[in-house]
């Protein structure tokens, strides 16, 4: 039971201490990395938006520019000038060969009827009629014009740039087309990353340029104008795969085009995974360091608990036992003069009882035999009792020892030569292992060889014939210890507890009183030292003697 009580203990401590250690970190942990995910994502919202925003201002740039080229070529020219095939071609091929980025196609002068006067290009569109084209009224309305991308019958994506100039009171136009692929390199300049994308949609959603992953020019984006208002919008969207995109759109040209940068999240967050990663490596090393410092902790306190719980259990079964002993003290001087008297009387009946057998009329009796052998054993019967009221007296008085100049091997040596007979008899061999250290203490000589009396003799009816009493001293830290060790059958194993308890004894009815080994303890414990007993059922028993190594001149 106390097993289990202390691996339950173990387990509540470990468990309570790894959730009160571990959760605020592993929370701490996820803050940290939300926040830190957070700020990152508005980086990368604050880096996508600028790129429109930058992006949006070279495209207008671009625009803003050939238009001003148109117009000042209009204003330093003329239309009578440049109304010749001759002139204008010059013009036109000076302009590409001085500026390879220019991306002019064709050049073109149309009247204020509408008619194209003069051309100069890879198409033949001298003498088309402009006048009811959309575009001719909006430049002869507003000045200038910039048209979405189209393929025209030209068959490819290009788009037109026009100005309107004055001759006299006349109004004319000045018309290029702009190719599509060096305005698709300027746009392409902002896709940043392995996913990052840019591209103009017009308001309808058109591709104006070709976007870097799916789609193509002059198709249908997936964008919808609508959820970007003037200026720069940022909007992010989760794609059907699941990832989430980054949109940022600037308008331009007039609010017709959109200039949009999309990044998706997964190609921003490399950085991301690897603080992510790096901080769960750091976490789960702390939480095993948590785990092996608990789990050590735990048990080192749970052991310590153990071993200060058989102590006192030790503690508590000595005074246990010595509350026992003064219980007994007490009790045992009433009952040995209160049984004394009655032996005293008992015995003298019987010995004036075996004084009648002697007379003439009792000799001839034919129960003579047989009245004498019962009045052997009331006084066999009454001599013992005495003997245990005897020892009953010398329990109860627990004087205080007298204290003489004691030789702990000289007190051996009488003992073992008073049951030398005994043991040899039986077969039983005792040997002596003396340490030559052992000095000659303050203590009472005649105690302690009732003490050692009691134990060899013990060790002897253990044995009951054909054994071995080892007999040891050693001094050692001012202690003297004398270990008597048999290899007896030992002590069982559910009566190791009670072998100090008075009227307990392991030796059959009738042959012990069970007071002996109280009796030693009473005597060793008032002389201020220790007795104590290992015992393995089947090998034997060997008890120890601790006595305090008191110099004689200090009793």
């Amino acid at each position: 039971m106390k097993k289990q009580m202390y691996n339950s203990l173990r387990l509540k401590i470990i468990g309570l201490t790894l959730v009160v250690s571990i959760t605020p970190l592993v929370l701490l942990g996820m803050a940290i990395y939300y926040r830190f995910a957070r700020a990152h994502e508005a980086r990368i919202e604050d880096q996508v938006r600028h790129l429109a925003e930058s992006q949006s201002y070279a495209v207008d740039f671009f625009l803003r520019e050939r238009i001003s080229l148109l117009a000042m070529l209009a204003d330093t020219h003329g239309f009578e000038k440049l109304s010749q095939p001759a002139a204008l071609s010059e013009l036109f091929e000076t302009m590409n060969r001085r500026s390879e980025m220019l991306g002019l196609i064709d050049l073109g002068v149309i009247d204020c009827n509408g008619q194209h006067t003069a051309y100069v290009g890879p198409y033949d569109l001298k003498g088309r009629d402009y006048s009811n084209e959309p575009w001719f009224a909006e430049v002869m309305a507003k000045g200038k014009y910039i048209s979405d991308v189209y393929m025209g019958f030209r068959r490819f994506p290009h788009f037109i740039i026009a100005v309107r100039a004055r001759n006299g009171p006349q109004h004319w136009i000045l018309r290029a087309t702009t190719d599509s692929d060096v305005f698709n390199r300027l746009v392409k300049t902002a896709q940043s990353g392995r996913l990052g994308d840019a591209f103009i949609v017009n308001t309808e959603g058109i591709y104006q340029t070709a976007p870097r992953f799916q789609g193509k020019i002059l198709g249908q984006s997936h964008i919808d104008p609508k959820n970007f208002s003037h200026g720069s919008t940022f909007v992010e969207r989760r794609s059907k795969r699941g990832a989430t995109d980054y949109f940022a759109g600037d308008w331009l040209n007039n609010d017709k085009w959109l200039m949009v940068i999309r990044q998706e999240l997964r190609g921003q967050t490399d950085g991301l995974a690897k603080t992510r990663n790096t901080e769960i490596m750091i976490i789960s090393l702390g939480i095993l360091a948590i785990i092996m410092t608990t789990i050590f902790i735990a048990h080192s306190v749970v052991t310590h608990l153990e071993e200060t719980a058989r102590e006192m259990d030790k503690l508590n079964a000595q005074l246990i036992q010595s509350d026992k002993l003064a219980a007994l003290g007490k009790m045992a001087a009433g009952i040995a003069h209160e049984i004394n008297n009655p032996l005293a009387v008992i015995g003298e009946k019987a010995g004036w009882m075996k004084d009648l057998l002697l007379e003439e009329e009792f000799q001839n009796s034919p129960h003579l035999e047989e009245y004498a052998t019962s009045l052997l054993k009331i006084e066999s019967h009454v001599e013992r009792a005495r003997k245990i009221t005897h020892n009953m007296l010398g329990f109860a008085r627990r004087m205080e020892p007298h204290l003489d100049d004691v030789d702990i091997h000289q007190i051996l040596d009488q003992t073992i030569e008073l049951l030398d007979n005994h043991a040899r008899i039986n077969g039983i061999k005792i040997r002596k292992h003396y340490h030559s250290g052992v000095q000659i203490i303050a203590s009472d000589q005649s105690q302690m060889q009732q003490v050692f009396l009691n134990l060899i003799s013990n060790a002897i009816d253990a044995i009951e014939s054909n054994g071995l009493i080892d007999v040891t001293t050693q001094q050692k830290n001012g202690t003297i210890v004398i270990r008597i060790q048999d290899d007896g059958p030992g002590i069982p194993k559910d009566q190791q507890h009670r072998i100090f308890d008075p009227f307990f004894s392991t030796k059959a009815t009738g042959r012990g009183t069970g007071l002996g080994l109280s009796i030693s303890y009473s005597i060793v414990e008032k002389l201020g030292g220790t007795i104590t007993f290992e015992s393995e059922p089947g090998k034997g028993t060997t008890f120890i003697v601790s006595l305090p190594a008191v110099a004689p001149e200090k009793k």
